[in-house]
């Protein structure tokens, strides 16, 4: 799950992959800004097929809430 979530960022952002690690701040680390979050969000909904709530967006500071999050919704 972290490699698929670390490539699309490396993507989104245009870093290399290895620079992502779980423990990265998304935005202070890896330098995202709003726009970047809202086009990475958008991503992860259409490869996994789910919606993600503000409530659950706004927990989301490492790249390990977001593995945390997608694997959570995976087991329900």
């Amino acid at each position: 799950m972290f490699e698929r979530v670390q490539t699309i960022l490396a993507k989104q952002l245009r870093l290399a992959p290895e620079k992502i690690t779980p423990e990265s701040r998304i935005m202070k680390d890896l330098g995202a800004d709003s726009l970047d979050i809202l086009q990475l969000l958008m991503r992860i909904e259409d490869q996994y097929g789910i919606v993600i709530p503000d409530q659950a967006l706004a927990k989301f500071e490492t790249v390990a809430d977001v593995v945390a999050y997608l694997e959570q919704q995976e087991n329900q």
